[in-house]
């Protein structure tokens, strides 16, 4: 059990945002490049809960006492539940030196170097939503914050501020839905937890039940149920699922339960029933929904742990005594020095079940009011979401009325919760699933699955809209395995976008695997990724049948990264033309290659042109590219070598309709070039040179060539630095081109009365 804590705190799979999925090193947290000495730096770490943040800190704790991370002398750990107390107000050195670490001599001293070395500082602020009220962060209005007193969220905006310790280092850890960089105005490093591998997975339950009798049987055990095995990425769940398969092993069963719900009730049956007399289990059953209560309590006001003491001594005992509730210190007071002690729930995953516990025995919360509580609402209403794994629990429990394992825990008569199941089946009946946001979707999903029942199950696949898209939506392991079961009770055919959906290569198998999944989107780096792994495992009839259903159009690069990927797939097609030719097979190409009708560009000044002559190279391997859009906000600038390049690529682009290359500083050098190659276009409608810099020579070698390009309807010069010659020159040459319709002009340098005169002998000229 002990290497179980050693993987918890080794296996931490980090997400850079923006970035690729990588494994950071606990030693590259602190390493920003071209960080500045004298400023603050904030690192924030996400990771929803039960992810490990908080086991993240203590590992740096523990490493910064044997040596690591010398650049800090001091480092200060806080858990923002425990200083968070609305009574509380604190001074800088109150926080750092009074609360939790109270030097025996020096304190003065100590503080003193504290301010003048911020540098040598770490502060790490664990659990963000522990906050009270963190939604309304207030700024720092002391006049001395060092020194004055202040709440602790103001002595937190005064760090975040730079008006406190100005240059130390503040590591604040939260959940990815608190919304904390509203309150930040600069986020140097931001690193998301995103849990277990399934390779991690299983070590960690390996590793759980290592020297056991049974150790064989339980890895095999837990990943025959693939939804609990699914869970199992999320470190805390993983120990509860291990703790429940110990339990069903050492009784001799075979199986595991189906749900998360079904594991959490055996979980809490196994820890209070065995063993019991009558009367205990009355006290039990009456001491358990006290706990429910309390639950829920706390959760409404966004709180795990409580100063006052349990309701009764038998309620105390009984909470501490199962591993329900954990002592819990608050900070000393300065004046007495004595700690206060309070109470916590060991896990978030308990208080969210005895919380839906709460609402399912609770005669006060009628049958109509249920709805309210749970995570999809109108898209008006704001979700009632802090406790986010309530809908899942109540649904699951709703369907359980009958089960011995509930039955135990309640003395309750089940007609109450009967009438809340029929409640929860109308409002299901009536929800419009189609027109649900992505994440409102999956909660439906997953609270649906939960009630393992078959006429719901049925519904909501019948229901679901035929193109499903999670684009920019995180899709964890459970969201995939949930996902992927409902579509297959479906009939219908669907289109998925998986892009930056951080999806892991099992679900991407899964859900591409489907034969009613007739079309998808994923990232490219994936799509990649999947045909490597194909073909490296040999599954030829999905790497067909994956390589058939991708679909690449409308493809816009944003990055770098993207034009490697993109080259990575051309390069792919490349290879698989040599096989064939090797082995005289008949030709086979990439649909999503040979598909692409509209390519955008936007990567910006910094590697606008580094990026576009990459991308040039691999133009040509698009034969129904129609539309090549080079027009972005931040400008892409790729200018006469970038024009040149690409004009040398024309001959192949027989396809092309739409060529914007506004906004690119393209002068007269980068205008001639493009004018010598613009009649190999022989499909192009519409020319945008919008905002460049070309002057007359430009517009006179554009002139010449528009009479011989006789697929173009429009053509856009507005805002380079045209004068009336080049004007001129233009309009004599339109006279020549009855096929074009419209020619844009307007031209700063183009005194106006010439431009209206010009129009007026050509109306196809516009101002």
């Amino acid at each position: 059990k002990n290497n179980v804590k050693a993987m918890e705190k080794k296996l931490v799979t980090c997400s850079l945002q923006g970035k690729e999925n990588a494994v950071l090193k606990i030693s590259q947290i602190f390493q920003i490049p071209g960080d500045k000495a004298l400023e603050t730096k904030v690192i924030v770490v996400l990771g929803k809960a039960g992810m490990g943040k908080s086991i993240l800190v203590q590992k740096i704790c523990q490493d910064w006492s044997n040596g690591e991370f010398s650049q800090f002398e001091f480092v200060f750990q806080f858990e923002c539940k425990q200083i968070s107390l609305p009574e509380k107000q604190y001074s800088l050195k109150d926080l750092l030196l009074e609360f939790f670490v109270k030097p025996q001599e020096g304190s003065k001293e100590i503080f003193e170097y504290i301010l003048q070395n911020p540098a040598k500082v770490l502060l790490i602020f664990d659990g963000f939503e522990g906050l009270r009220g963190h939604e309304n962060f207030p700024r720092c209005s002391a006049s001395q914050p060092e020194r004055d007193l202040c709440s602790i969220k103001e002595l937190l905006s005064g760090l975040i501020q730079k008006k406190i310790l100005s240059g130390c280092t503040l590591l604040l850890t939260a959940r990815p839905k608190d919304k904390v960089y509203q309150h930040l105005s600069k986020v140097d490093r931001t690193i998301e937890i995103v849990g277990f591998s399934p390779q991690q997975r299983e070590l960690y339950i390996t590793k759980y039940f290592e020297g056991l009798s049974y150790s064989g049987n339980a890895l095999k055990l837990i990943k025959e149920r693939e939804y609990l095995f699914s869970h199992c990425y999320n470190p805390v769940m993983c120990r509860f699922v291990c703790f429940l398969c110990e339990t069903v092993l050492e009784m001799g069963d075979k199986s595991l339960p189906s749900t998360l719900t079904t594991v959490f009730l055996q979980f809490v049956q196994q820890k209070v029933v065995p063993m019991q007399t009558a009367v205990t289990t009355v006290k039990n059953q009456e001491s358990l929904a006290m706990l429910a209560h309390i639950a829920w309590y706390l959760g409404e006001k966004h709180q795990s742990a409580m100063k006052s003491d349990l309701p009764s001594k038998e309620v105390k005992e009984f909470a501490l005594k199962y591993g329900f509730f954990l002592p819990f210190a608050f900070p000393r007071h300065s004046n007495s020095g004595e700690e206060e002690l309070g109470s916590t729930f060991s896990d978030f995953v308990i208080q969210n079940f005895l919380s839906a516990l709460h609402l399912m025995l609770a005669e006060e919360i009628k049958d109509k009011s249920l709805t309210k509580y749970l995570s999809f609402p109108s898209k008006k209403k704001k979700p009632y979401n802090w406790l986010d794994l309530v809908p899942r629990f109540l649904a699951g429990l709703l369907f359980l009325q009958d089960d011995p394992c509930f039955c135990s825990l309640s003395n309750k008569d089940v007609n109450q919760p009967t009438k809340k199941q029929k409640t929860l089946l109308n409002y299901i009946k009536r929800l419009q699933i189609n027109e649900l946001c992505p994440k409102r979707l999956l909660e439906v999903l997953h609270c649906i699955y939960e009630t393992q029942s078959n006429y719901l199950l049925q519904h909501v696949a019948l229901k679901l809209k035929p193109d499903l898209s999670f684009l920019d939506i995180v899709l964890t392991p459970p969201d995939v395995h949930v996902l992927h079961s409902i579509l297959k009770r479906s009939r219908k055919e669907f289109f998925l976008d998986l892009r930056n959906s951080s999806i892991d290569m099992q679900g991407l198998k899964d859900l591409v695997g489907l034969k009613n999944v007739t079309s998808f989107r994923a990232s490219l780096s994936d799509t990649v990724r999947l045909r490597v792994s194909l073909q490296q495992t040999k599954d030829d009839q999905l790497l067909r049948a994956s390589t058939e259903k991708f679909v690449l159009d409308p493809f816009k690069a944003e990055t770098m990264k993207d034009i490697s990927d993109l080259s990575d797939l051309v390069e792919m097609q490349k290879m698989i033309n040599c096989v064939q030719d090797a082995s005289g097979c008949s030709s086979y190409e990439i649909p999503a290659i040979q598909n692409l009708r509209k390519l955008e560009f936007a990567l910006g000044p910094v590697c606008g042109l580094q990026g576009f002559l990459k991308l040039v190279k691999i133009l040509p391997a698009f034969p129904s590219l129609q539309h090549l859009d080079l027009d972005a906000l931040s400008e892409n600038g790729i200018g006469d070598e970038g024009a040149k390049s690409l004009s040398e690529v024309f001959p192949t682009l027989t396809s092309l309709e739409t060529l914007n290359l506004s906004q690119n500083k393209i002068t007269d050098v980068g205008a001639e070039k493009l004018a010598t190659a613009l009649p190999f276009l022989s499909s192009l409608k519409t020319l945008s040179l919008y905002n460049n810099s070309i002057c007359d020579f430009g517009a006179e070698n554009l002139a010449k060539v528009l009479p011989v390009m006789t697929s173009l309807r429009v053509i856009d010069v507005q805002y380079n630095k045209i004068t009336g010659v080049g004007a001129q020159q233009l309009t004599d040459s339109l006279r020549k081109c009855p096929h074009i319709k419209n020619l844009v002009m307007w031209n700063p340098t183009i005194p106006y009365g010439v431009l209206e005169h010009l129009q007026q002998l050509d109306p196809r000229i516009s101002l």
